[in-house]
């Protein structure tokens, strides 16, 4: 069972912590939060560095795409789906 108590009083602690961050820490103490608050944020923040230049194919997908907005699918409609398949699941 979760000590409820003992865990409010350690995240109480960590809310009184960030007020005593030293602002040249504040970036990096941001990143560190977000990757261990998000697992994907701590993906992002690990992976390699892509250093490879786009093909000519990439460059021709990435200027259609930003050309044709037809193509956009709308917030609302992602999230029903999302629901949807998650239920499926």
């Amino acid at each position: 069972m979760i000590d409820t108590e003992r865990l409010m009083t350690a995240r109480e602690e960590l809310h009184r912590l960030v007020d005593y961050i030293p602002e040249s820490e504040i970036a990096t103490t941001q990143k560190l939060l977000r990757a261990l608050a998000d697992p994907v944020e701590l993906a992002i923040l690990s992976a390699e560095e892509d250093d490879e230049p786009e093909s000519e194919d990439e460059c021709a997908a990435v200027e259609a795409a930003l050309t044709d907005p037809s193509a956009d699918v709308p917030f609302e409609r992602l999230r029903r789906v999302r629901r949807f398949t998650t239920r499926m699941m």
